[in-house]
């Protein structure tokens, strides 16, 4: 009884915190919310005896994902108003996406599968029982044509946004060190004679 008052707690703070991260106007800010979800949905992993997927969700998502973005968005100085301006214009379509989740959760969650698993019956795991051993003999088992294929989608992203962003632009301005290492004195000093004054 005490742990479904936790989730519901939980719950309702990832909720807000969500909420807050598309709706607050200051980047950071957003930024701060999410991490605060990320920890409540690792606090609702950790009540579902799932320490694995909550420690990764803390360590890769916080602690890594989210610390760049902060970085990026505070170095970036994003002005805020432009973006802004056009949100009453897609507020509709907005909407009408929302909706279509909300109704294909509610198909998903009252699907015949769903409902033929029934978690009133919980039967206790055994002492030696690894949630990360379980997660990955199903994942390197049952899902391993899908998990490669995610794989090879991620390399394929990493490469193609590596490519866009070394790309060269024409009025970029660059060094060279071989030119700076192999300057010669004429090239930088010169001597101007001058009259001189009485």
């Amino acid at each position: 009884m005490f742990e479904q008052y936790i989730f519901y707690l939980f719950s309702a703070i990832l909720v807000l915190s969500a909420s807050l991260v598309v709706t607050v106007r200051n980047p950071v800010h957003a930024a701060l919310f999410l991490v605060m979800a990320f920890f409540f949905s690792a606090g609702i992993w950790l009540l579902l005896e799932a320490e694995f997927l909550a420690i990764v969700l803390v360590l890769v998502y916080v602690g890594a994902v989210m610390v760049l973005f902060l970085f990026v968005v505070m170095m970036l100085d994003i002005n805020i108003a432009p973006l802004r301006e056009g949100f009453a214009r897609y507020l509709p379509v907005g909407l009408a996406i929302a909706v279509l989740m909300l109704i294909t959760m509610g198909i998903v969650l009252n699907s015949v599968y769903l409902q033929a698993v029934h978690l009133d019956v919980v039967n206790e795991p055994p002492l030696d029982y690894s949630n990360t051993k379980e997660l990955g003999q199903v994942l390197f088992t049952n899902y391993l044509y899908p998990f490669e294929i995610a794989g090879a989608i991620l390399l394929v992203a990493i490469v193609a946004a590596i490519s866009l962003t070394m790309r060269m632009v024409k009025d970029m301005k660059t060094q060279s060190p071989d030119e700076q290492v192999n300057v010669k004195k004429e090239d930088r000093v010169r001597n101007v004679k001058m009259d001189g004054e009485r």
